[in-house]
């Protein structure tokens, strides 16, 4: 296993949601619904930014108000980082769409 996948599969680490254009709740919100989201792990040099197909199963959305930007979620998804497939794990709090997040090797 390399070292990136090594570093983020130990402990938990600081995310954020990277939305564009702009960085918002409703941003999140669409994001989430077409089933794709932008996890940046901010700890890492220059910080590394995932793709990750949301899990509908595994993910969870109903601690999240997002009329009044307010709860949490949980974006679960698996996706493949330098050649490993990995499960990432990220809970975002909203407003501030930061949170913390963790990398789950998967078997081969």
């Amino acid at each position: 296993m390399n070292a990136l996948v090594q570093k983020l599969s130990e402990g938990q680490h600081p995310v954020e949601v990277s939305l564009r254009p702009a960085r918002t709740v409703k941003a999140l919100q669409e994001s989430l619904e077409r089933g794709y989201v932008l996890v940046k792990f901010t700890g890492t040099r220059g910080g590394t930014e995932l793709g990750v197909p949301l899990d509908r199963e595994r993910s969870d959305l109903s601690g999240a108000d997002f009329e009044q930007e307010r709860g949490r979620v949980r974006i679960v998804g698996d996706l493949t980082l330098d050649y490993v497939k990995v499960r990432c794990i990220a809970d975002i709090e909203l407003p501030s769409l930061q949170g913390n997040g963790k990398l789950e090797p998967l078997p081969e």
